[in-house]
């Protein structure tokens, strides 16, 4: 199917709600019935009727559908963030005793989930390096359960062999999780390549307005029914009929979007790896990073998500640079329609908190919808005040 169609119409009704071109907003807690056998029919499998909006609901209902066909999966579910996601994406496959492989320097929630929460209820865990699938499979037992990937991370943009990883991991029987934030289902679809399920936090790319916080599991419908019997209904971390509105109208422009903030950083990408204030830049599809034949194999453009390594003496200067840029506004997250940068120096010289491990000349930028003349002149600037 082609993708536009899919972000445009798949999943749309639009006989039932009045051949309205909007799906309507379905903005209710509860559905009636009109007899005891009706609700004992629709009750016993709420997975499949519309009950109770934690479960289920309409508007919900036709995200799911659009980026479960995205992700080539089966079904879907959206979730109120992307680390809820992860995190019953994961606890559905695990119980006391068992073991967690996860690749090193994952998303920070997630190596809570694994570090502090998961191990909390007797689960066990590995960080590995999962640029070389021989990390993995020495670090498998007889435990374990579940393997967690990010490919690329989203902050150094290291890779698995997405197709290796799933071989393994059915070998063993073992759950693979992948989150896709970074690349989102334009660029990479890894249950193509034998991954069990694929969680996103839906905030960046999918929505892609920085109004909605959620979060979205695709899979095949064993699994995904599965967490929604278990960990979802349970823990209630579904999101509402608005927010759900607002991210398929996000989805409407995906496409146009994605490739936009791609095109934008390759220019970017290509002033900055000339600059000499410019250590290095680390994009998967630059000539000089060590997994580019992988990342080319495995996604078919990287979006707007990169790091540059500032050539600086001193804190000072990142400090000066950090300062004297305009355009860039300082936040967590990317995916949306504004440029965004994180300097990794924020995360240093923090009272009674441990510096991080990643070098303070490091800086993330997210290249959003703007110019990229306009974003490349401000950097210049930026760079001339150190």
């Amino acid at each position: 199917m082609d993708i536009n169609d899919i972000l445009i119409h798949h999943g749309e009704e639009r006989e039932k709600y009045f051949n309205a071109v909007a799906p309507p907003i379905i903005q209710t807690s509860n559905f009636v019935f009109e007899s005891v056998e009706e609700l004992r029919e629709k009750i016993s499998d709420e997975f499949n009727h519309h009950v109770y909006s934690r479960g289920n609901n309409p508007t919900v209902q036709i995200l799911r559908k659009k980026v479960a066909e995205l992700e080539h999966a089966e079904d879907a579910l959206i979730t109120s963030s992307g680390s809820a996601a992860v995190a019953i994406a994961t606890m559905a496959h695990l119980s006391a005793g068992d073991h967690v492989i996860c690749i090193e320097k994952p998303y920070s929630w997630t190596n809570k989930l694994v570090t502090k929460f998961l191990h909390r209820f007797g689960v066990s865990y590995d960080f590995v390096d999962g640029t070389d699938i021989s990390n993995i499979e020495n670090a498998i037992n007889e435990h374990t359960k579940v393997l967690i990937l990010e490919s690329p991370n989203s902050l150094t943009f290291e890779c698995q062999d997405l197709e290796a990883c799933a071989k393994l991991a059915r070998s063993h029987n073992i759950i693979t999780v992948i989150d896709n934030s970074y690349s989102s289902p334009i660029f990479q679809n890894p249950i193509d390549f034998g991954i069990d399920l694929v969680v996103h936090s839906g905030t960046k790319y999918l929505n892609g307005h920085s109004d909605v916080v959620m979060g979205v599991i695709c899979g095949s419908n064993k699994l995904i029914t599965k967490i929604f019997h278990s960990e979802f209904m349970t823990l209630g971390v579904n999101i509402s009929p608005n927010d759900a509105a607002m991210a398929i109208r996000g989805l409407r422009t995906l496409d146009l979007r994605v490739r936009r903030s791609d095109e934008s950083a390759k220019k970017i990408v290509e002033y900055l790896n000339s600059h000499p204030k410019i250590e290095k830049v680390i994009y998967p599809f630059s000539d000089d990073f060590p997994q580019q034949a992988l990342a080319k194999k495995q996604m078919r453009g990287c979006g707007g998500l990169f790091t540059i390594v500032l050539k600086a003496a001193s804190k000072a200067e990142v400090l000066k640079f950090t300062k004297a840029i305009d355009k860039f506004l300082i936040a967590v997250s990317w995916g949306g329609y504004e440029s965004l940068m994180i300097p990794s120096i924020a995360f240093h010289d923090m009272p009674g908190i441990e510096d991080s491990p990643i070098p303070w000349t490091f800086v993330r930028l997210y290249i959003g919808l703007e110019d990229p003349e306009y974003l490349i002149a401000d950097l210049e600037q930026a760079l001339e005040q150190m």
